[in-house]
């Protein structure tokens, strides 16, 4: 029984997935070309830790919530630095990082 997939986790799971996504995109894109931050190392972090949310949210862990606040966290420093990067992809993962964000924070509160 899923009682505990309520809307708010059903739909910050589904951001934590695209976030994911996004950032090995984002990733793919960036790695060994220079960058003036911490794009794509931020990826990996970001990327990472939307997994386990996610996963944490699907089987109920009694840490979803811990991790949700976590993942906010790695998601909007992802989103800030790759939204300094003018690329589409960086754009499109900092904007996947910030739904991300707003999603695990709506599960926490």
């Amino acid at each position: 029984m899923n009682d505990h997939l309520t809307q708010a986790i059903r739909d910050c799971i589904a951001a934590c997935n695209d976030c994911a996504t996004e950032c090995g995109d984002c990733f793919t894109h960036m790695v060994g070309k220079d960058s003036s931050n911490e794009c794509p190392a931020c990826c990996i972090e970001c990327a990472a830790i939307c997994r386990l949310c996610a996963d944490a949210m699907a089987r109920n862990s009694p840490f979803f919530k811990e991790l949700c606040t976590l993942c906010a966290k790695i998601c909007d420093w992802c989103a800030s630095e790759c939204g300094a990067h003018a690329m589409e992809h960086c754009q499109k993962c900092a904007e996947a990082c910030r739904r991300c964000a707003q999603a695990c924070q709506r599960v926490v509160a």
